[in-house]
């Protein structure tokens, strides 16, 4: 024969007590945890049992009768959701807030930034606790980007130029942002490679042989994404003529050739002027002074 459970405790109810609850249970704004466990002491509270909540409410009876005793022991406020498991906060929000503001706002003595362990002996907490605040809040004191001010007097009109090719292209025209990488390393390796075979990765030997450096010219068409390049061994107003032959073969005779290039010394010779007099379907457009980032090119060197 079936036992009978433990018979359910009854609960009587406060006035002020049923009109927090069933403030609870109707509010919108209230999480549904809390007004689910409303609704059940006071549906407990009007004589139903434990297994009639349960059904009604859609409900195990056990999350029933705990949230029944929770009520009888702890009245409202056992209703509200339950600490968490872990380890307690151990840093308050006015030491997080004080940590923010040193990383911020101040250095260490005899060095030029704060690390996690110089903070943690400063303000007293733990080196985890710093980083993790740090990580949290996006901080990094080890690192530090750098920029700088173009002073070009013509600065605004340059800008507007060259963004205005950039945006409405002259027609019957190709525009080519130019430019150069010097200094590349031209390298030779001792053995031949070695070929990826299946669960082996292509393979070469460690040692190498130097060939000098190379430069490399390359003009970036912003319609079509393609790139005229060549290399030169050197890096001089004789090779960046040769260069800008090459594009004058390339180009169509009918296009105008639109070129966006920075302010090197190799771009400016007498030589180079002279060269651009004499093809003057050549139109030259320079960017600001310190600002070459504006030349796209500079993103396919990237």
């Amino acid at each position: 024969m079936a036992t009978r459970g433990p018979r359910a405790v009854d609960i009587v109810l406060t006035d002020d007590e049923r009109r927090e609850l069933e403030g609870w249970a109707r509010r919108r704004t209230t999480a549904s945890g809390l007004a689910m466990r409303s609704r059940i002491v006071l549906a407990a509270a009007d004589g139903e049992s434990n297994t009639e909540v349960a059904q009604r409410l859609g409900l195990n009876r056990g999350t029933v009768r705990r949230w029944r005793g929770r009520f009888v022991e702890h009245r409202c406020e056992g209703l509200r959701d339950e600490p968490r498991p872990g380890r307690p906060r151990t840093v308050g929000d006015e030491q997080i807030k004080d940590l923010i503001t040193a990383t911020l706002e101040t250095t260490p003595k005899n060095a030029t930034h704060w690390s996690t362990r110089s903070m943690a002996e400063h303000l007293g907490m733990s080196q985890s606790t710093v980083s993790r605040v740090w990580r949290a809040f996006g901080l990094a004191p080890h690192k530090q980007d750098s920029w700088k001010l173009s002073k070009d007097p013509l600065f605004t009109e340059k800008v507007r130029d060259v963004v205005g090719l950039y945006m409405n292209p002259p027609e019957r025209a190709l525009v080519l942002c130019v430019d150069e990488k010097t200094q590349i390393q031209a390298l030779d390796r001792t053995q031949p490679i070695f070929p990826m075979l299946p669960g082996t990765p292509q393979r070469a030997s460690h040692d190498y042989v130097r060939n000098g450096t190379s430069s490399l010219y390359a003009a970036l068409d912003i319609a079509s994404g393609k790139v005229i390049g060549s290399l030169h061994s050197r890096h001089r107003a004789t090779e960046f003529i040769g260069f800008l032959r090459k594009i004058d073969a390339e180009v169509p005779d009918e296009l105008d050739v639109h070129l966006v290039m920075d302010n090197a010394s190799t771009h400016k010779t007498p030589a180079v002027k002279r060269w651009l007099t004499a093809h003057p379907r050549f139109v030259v457009h320079f960017t600001p002074t310190s600002s070459s980032w504006m030349n796209l090119v500079e993103r396919w060197f990237g």
